[in-house]
């Protein structure tokens, strides 16, 4: 799609544009107007008054889904047109809102289309959209930077709706090798034999029950200098849950269970793409967890890469596992910061909704970054305890740690667990860390203006924090 800031006034487009007002009838309701061979769509914006930053990126979203529900290709547009619009919005800049609205324009013009047929008119996608305003060569850089971000998201939404069939550990380390082409980035695979001589037991014990191999890709970004910033991100690519098999409500979508890891692979890629002066490594550790012949059963104990066992509980709480080598990998770089990323349990959803990643760390000033960027990238985060009163509740009975607490309130708080037990391993890093759990916002929520499928979270968060981050 192409997005062209053009100087001068909305009447000058050519008749080939549907041109789009704004009004403020609900966010729901639009209309057609036609005369004189032109084309207008009006689309509800609500009132105006209350447009706010968040209702701004759905408001822009708004605009390309109409445009495709009406089969406008080319659209034209302009926002000072509607200067109470931006009523609320005065605190930010021009150009930080040209590019807010390239990227939510490239993220609502995505279709997840790899296994469907084309149809003979084509897809209903917006090919071009003019936006006319008092140009400026600032401004149209920001639309160029919002670009990529957006089609940087979009690639990690098609890597993660690619079906588990489609998307093994080792197609994982190929797509992830693959979106650093032509990008300077090292890219480091790691296989069973690595991995079996390094000693990352939790990571194995849970490949242990596919005849698909576990991969582990280490991604390095150079843009400067200084200890890196690391991102790990969890690549099951298909959770059945192993021998603790899920239900059939379940199952379904457990392809997206590397999500994390699509969300590191390209969040790199992108800072390296828009070549930002920061040293960025991405760990991917990549399994299949199924209930194969050779899986790991309840009971068992594995010896993770940091020496602790860990008495395996219920092989459905297996992200944690394979995170917990990562972690541990990641002392080697020295980092300034570690942050994994992972859609890990059910009980963020249960807690949050579909709206919010669960944020989980032991460092304020590091929460209230990751809270603030997420914020302004539109990746929002919600911070849950961490406090030493639940981390008993991950000691083991016949090992140093168990996977889940077991017994009759296992149920209770699932996704501060899950973040307990990595607390466990971050301690050792000496540098400030953080969990992402983004099992809520793993597929886009109704509200969202988006296709249905993998929302790209946090894609944006992550490079706003790259940008941001000050050790």
């Amino acid at each position: 799609m192409k997005i062209i800031s053009k100087k001068g006034n909305i009447e000058s487009a050519p008749k080939a544009y549907a041109r789009i007002s704004f009004t403020e009838k609900p966010t729901d309701a639009t209309r057609v107007l036609r005369e004189n061979g032109i084309e207008t769509i009006e689309v509800g914006a609500g009132k105006f008054s209350e447009l706010n930053r968040r209702k701004f990126i759905i408001l822009c979203r708004s605009v390309v889904r109409t445009a495709r529900a009406h089969k406008a290709k080319k659209i034209a547009l302009q926002f000072d047109r509607t200067p109470a619009l931006f009523r609320n919005l005065k605190a930010y800049t021009r150009e930080d809102l040209a590019q807010l609205t390239a990227e939510n324009f490239e993220m609502a013009n995505f279709d997840f289309t790899l296994f469907k047929t084309k149809p003979k008119e084509g897809w209903d996608s917006v090919e071009e959209i003019a936006v006319y305003e008092k140009s400026s060569p600032k401004v149209a850089e920001a639309v160029r930077k919002g670009q990529e971000i957006g089609k940087a998201v979009n690639a990690c939404r098609a890597l993660a709706n690619t079906p588990g069939g489609d998307m093994t550990p080792t197609a994982l380390a190929t797509a992830a090798q693959e979106a650093m082409k032509g990008l300077s980035v090292k890219v480091t695979i790691l296989g069973s034999k690595e991995m079996r001589k390094l000693g990352m037991g939790a990571l194995l014990g849970v490949a242990k029950g596919s005849t698909e191999a576990p991969t582990f890709t280490i991604l390095e970004y150079k843009g400067g200098k200084g200890k890196p910033i690391v991102f790990a991100g969890k690549g099951v690519t298909f959770d059945s849950g192993g021998l603790n098999l899920k239900s059939s409500n379940s199952i379904y979508e457990m392809h997206m269970d590397m999500s994390g890891a699509a969300a590191v692979i390209h969040a790199v890629a992108l800072a390296a793409r828009l070549k930002i002066k920061k040293h960025v490594i991405a760990l991917v550790p990549s399994v299949e967890n199924m209930p194969g012949n050779g899986a790991y059963r309840p009971g068992d104990v594995l010896k993770s890469l940091s020496g602790k066992t860990i008495e395996v509980l219920d092989t459905d709480a297996e992200g944690r596992l394979i995170l917990a080598d990562a972690l541990t990998y990641a002392k080697r770089f020295n980092p300034s910061v570690v942050i994994d990323i992972a859609t890990l349990t059910g009980a963020a959803v249960a807690a949050l909704g579909l709206h919010a990643s669960a944020l989980l760390t032991r460092d304020d000033a590091l929460a209230e970054t990751i809270s603030r960027v997420g914020e302004a990238s539109g990746d929002y985060v919600w911070r849950l305890p961490l406090w030493d009163e639940y981390e008993e509740r991950v000691k083991g009975t016949f090992a140093d740690l168990k996977n889940v607490p077991g017994g009759s309130t296992s149920r209770y708080g699932g996704a501060i667990d899950g973040g307990m037990f990595l607390w466990q391993f971050a301690k050792e890093l000496n540098c400030p860390w953080a969990h992402l759990d983004i099992a809520p916002r793993m597929t886009s929520a109704p509200s969202d203006e988006l296709a249905k499928g993998a929302a790209g979270t946090p894609v944006r968060l992550l490079l706003h924090f790259i940008e941001t981050w000050k050790p």
